[in-house]
């Protein structure tokens, strides 16, 4: 910082410290020397203070600031050097100091956001300037090589410091609560939302206001206090903005403007204007016309002269017009008007021009780009319809016709050519040997194939994927490395004319109709344009999870709609869970379901419980007859070759697949989770051979509800977009389902898989659903079981063991089995306290298992291992 006048009062800077202490020890007064300490040798000189290391601070101190106000001089005259404006400013005001501070923050923010440093130093400095002031931080270079521009150029008009700091302080908090808002008011238990939010400033300003008041008086406030703050920072009173706008509106320059085109000259100065107008002005000289003079394009060339006209669009043109235009060398003598103005060339035939006006704005896209075509386009062609015998009924499935076609896919579109140009022109900005080889367009997204060099590391492209967010303005940029099977980096970009993926589509697809496995249901498209089906068998167990508005409910859909189109009642059943008891009721009433539609918690634990039942009495018939999948025995019953026990009067049928889905595991995690966990854990674990699968939906996706049980038992995963990075590795152990746009927009990992594909989720109507579900409806009648949900019968229990039957039925098995009477075995095996592993052994000595205390040796066991079942029953019915 730039040293201000000395007052006289001060001492040269060039006077040494003795002199210093010697001129202060004169000029002293006598109360000053009467507060002297003397020394041992009588000095009355007091005692100077120095650092722990034993030598003077000041000197050091002062050789770094001299050092810096060098430094800041030399900048900051540099600086002022640049044009007229400030080439003097009076030495008291200059304040090069700071200015130098702020060039040094503009530097070190550039160098972080715009080109990237290396961890672990970029990434710290990332988190602290985005956790402060969010998204912000990409443009903070910008903010202080302006604060810097008007620091050393003009510091006359920055006024106080307190005032800059309040001003940009206010500001900061209007337009970053502004921006806090446009993203929900994140909070900073969400910290990653926020930094992509207005970082901890917007959220004070957003929420304060907002729970004060509503959004949409909070709103306004902020807009005025961020003007209120841009005030203070220009330094303009209240009071003088009418007068500013006056002055600003009469230095606007005004030029007359042509009443028949309502431009200006230079815009439309062209030989093609030039004779529209002399058409329009019959008595007006042609030649005076031709020899016109603008001032802004010079003297029209002659016929004879050796010169060219460049053809442009006029300016103030639409942008997509101005792109499409070229820019071409015209000899002026070469061309006739033709009747709609256009200039005609007469060595040319008019063909060649019509076929020039209809040439695609894509015809530009470099030679070396492959644009790839989609793997499968739709087929719409007619399906024969399935008739199956169901009991007694004929069951006819609903045709494909009712699930109507989705939108035609389109391989190539300018908005894909122009994103192209701006991948190229980050790779030419930042100096990397990379090209764009081509790019395959999906519904959602388009993967664009970047190959690198000779010696570039892949490293240099994801250092500058935040700039390529930047360059095609979309923050949902995520970058695959390599692209699987490719020696290429993948780059994926929303498309800005998305397409929606029909059901219908994706089941009439060569895949689905070559595939006759009943549980096999439409997933969507993936990135390659090809469709995406899964067979429910395979999985064998599916967890679905993404935020709100992600597309998880419509997936659901298309996932049951598919059992419809594609199953008979005999060949797949379900049980649908739907705790929010809006989400399935569409599907009430129809032949498929064990149960009606379970809407409450509780009774949802128990139809799991049922479901357990129901896996060991199927593993009981398979381990019976001998067979290891639940395919292999229906084969053999439909076969006639299984056939019960003599004697019994058993009828063996088949087994139907059953499909378990719970719309919203999070509901039932929080009303039984013990129960619910258990359950889930044991299906999970046994029930894939029994042909019992399950479907686990939710939009919360934290570790209390996705527990580490659940996910080691559910191998496949789909996930939707997320809120944060923390979810998306809830759900597939690894990032980015963060980065997913929404609307069904999903990354699939089925069981065995490396990494996920991405898909674009398919889409079934609420009409189409309407329709499939009223055709089934109206041939069969749901057959439900009346004790999936039926609560076990209630048991008598003797008043000393209450609710503790389980604990003391587990007592039991281990005190026998172990022939071990200790409590502090019952406390370390049951995990209760001493307390309650005390009254388990009082209660197994009332029922004749353990016998009496003897102090601190072990209880005698009555009970041989061979007798336990019978002390079981008798602990059961008393």
């Amino acid at each position: 910082m730039a040293t201000r006048a000395s007052s006289p009062a001060r001492p040269s800077s060039g006077r040494s410290s003795s002199q210093t202490r010697s001129s202060g020890g004169r000029s002293g007064t006598s109360k000053g020397s009467t507060g002297s300490t003397r020394g041992k040798g009588g000095s009355s000189r007091a005692p100077q203070k120095r650092p722990s290391g034993g030598r003077p601070a000041p000197r050091s101190r002062n050789v770094l600031a001299i050092l810096w106000d060098g430094i800041a001089g030399l900048v900051a005259a540099g600086v002022r050097s640049i044009g007229t404006t400030a080439s003097d400013v009076p030495p008291d005001l200059r304040r090069d100091g700071i200015g130098l501070g702020l060039i040094g923050a503009t530097f070190i923010l550039a160098a972080e956001f715009w080109w990237g440093l290396p961890d672990p130093v970029g990434g710290w400095l990332d988190i602290a300037v985005t956790s402060v002031i969010g998204m912000a931080a990409y443009g903070s270079p910008l903010l202080t090589a302006t604060m810097a521009w008007r620091t050393i150029r003009h510091p006359e008009t920055t006024g106080p410091a307190g005032r800059q700091v309040l001003g940009w302080l206010a500001s900061a908090l209007g337009l970053l609560g502004l921006v806090s808002v446009s993203h929900g008011i994140p909070a900073p238990s969400t910290p990653i939302a926020l930094r992509e939010a207005g970082g901890v400033l917007g959220f004070i300003s957003s929420s304060l206001l907002t729970d004060l008041l509503t959004v949409w008086v909070a709103v306004p406030l902020m807009v005025l206090l961020t003007f209120y703050g841009v005030l203070l920072v220009v330094g303009i009173p209240i009071y003088e903005i009418p007068a500013r706008i006056n002055e600003a509106r009469d230095r606007m320059p005004r030029r007359p403007e042509r009443p028949e085109y309502g431009l200006d000259e230079e815009a439309y100065d062209t030989p093609i204007v030039r004779d529209r107008r002399r058409r329009a002005r019959p008595d007006a000289d042609p030649a005076e016309d031709a020899t016109t003079t603008s001032p802004a394009r010079g003297r029209r060339p002659s016929a004879d002269e050796d010169s060219v006209v460049i053809a442009r669009a006029p300016r103030g043109a639409d942008p997509a017009s101005r792109a499409g235009t070229d820019l071409v060398d015209i000899d002026p003598m070469a061309f006739d008007t033709g009747p709609d103005a256009t200039p005609v060339p007469r060595n040319r035939p008019a063909t060649a021009v019509a076929a020039a006006k209809e040439r695609p704005v894509t015809a530009g896209l470099p030679a070396e780009v492959t644009v790839n075509q989609p793997v499968e386009v739709p087929d719409d062609s007619p399906l024969p319809q399935r008739v199956e015998q169901v009991g007694d009924i004929e069951y006819h499935l609903p045709e494909m016709g009712t699930l109507k076609a989705g939108t035609p896919p389109q391989p190539r579109t300018p908005a894909n050519d122009q994103i192209v140009s701006r991948l190229s022109e980050v790779f030419d900005e930042f100096d990397i040997d990379a090209q764009v080889t081509g790019y395959t367009r999906g519904p959602t997204v388009t993967r664009y194939e970047v190959e690198l060099g000779a010696g570039v590391k892949v490293e240099k492209v994801l250092n500058v994927s935040k700039n390529i967010a930047y360059s095609v303005a979309s923050a949902d940029v995520r970058i695959l490395s390599p692209i699987p099977g490719k020696s290429a980096i993948g780059v994926e970009i929303p498309n800005v004319d998305k397409e929606i993926v029909s059901l219908g589509d994706v089941l009439r697809s060569t895949k689905a109709r070559n595939d006759h496995e009943p549980m096999t249901v439409g997933l969507g498209k993936d990135v390659e344009g090809g469709y995406v089906l899964a067979n429910m068998a395979k999985m064998p167990h599916l967890l679905v999870a993404g935020a709100t508005g992600s597309g998880k409910s419509s997936f659901v859909n298309s996932l049951i709609t598919s059992i419809l189109m594609r199953a008979t009642p005999d060949e797949v059943r379900m049980i649908l869970v739907d705790p929010k008891r809006v989400e399935l009721t569409a599907y009430d009433g129809i032949p498929h379901l064990v149960t009606p539609i379970i809407t409450s918690p509780k009774k949802a634990a128990e139809a799991l419980q049922w479901v357990v039942r129901e896996m060991d009495q199927r593993y009981d018939d398979l381990a019976e007859f001998g067979f290891k999948h639940v395919k292999d025995f229906n084969k053999a019953v439909r076969a006639g070759q299984v056939a019960p026990p003599a004697g019994s009067e058993r009828e063996v049928r088949p087994y139907p697949y059953l499909l378990v889905i719970v719309d919203e595991l999070a509901d039932l995690m929080m009303v039984a989770p013990r129960d619910v966990e258990d359950s889930i854990v044991r299906i999970t674990q046994l029930a894939r051979a029994a042909g019992i699968h399950l479907v686990l939906a939710t939009q919360r996706p934290s570790t209390d509800v996705v527990t580490g049980l659940i996910k080691a038992n559910v191998p496949s995963r789909l996930a939707f977009a997320t809120s944060s990075m923390t979810d998306s590795r809830v759900i597939l152990d690894q990032p980015g389902a963060e980065k997913l746009v929404g609307q069904g927009d999903g990354l699939f990992l089925p069981m065995g898989a490396s990494k996920p594909v991405r898909v674009q989720g398919s889409w079934v109507t609420e009409q189409e659903i309407r329709d499939v579900v009223e055709f089934v409806t109206g041939q069969m009648q749901a057959a439900y079981r009346d004790d999936v949900t039926a609560p076990a019968a209630a048991k008598k229990v003797a008043e000393d063991i209450g609710d503790d039957m389980e604990l003391v039925l587990e007592a039991a098995q281990l005190v026998v089995n172990l022939q071990l009477g200790s409590t502090s075995m019952l406390q370390r095996k049951l995990r209760v306290g001493f307390a309650k592993a005390g009254r388990l052994m009082d209660i197994l000595e009332t029922r004749g298992v353990v016998g009496p205390s003897e102090g601190s040796k072990p209880r005698e066991v009555l009970v041989q291992p061979d007798d336990l079942d019978d002390v079981v029953d008798n602990l059961q019915h008393g």
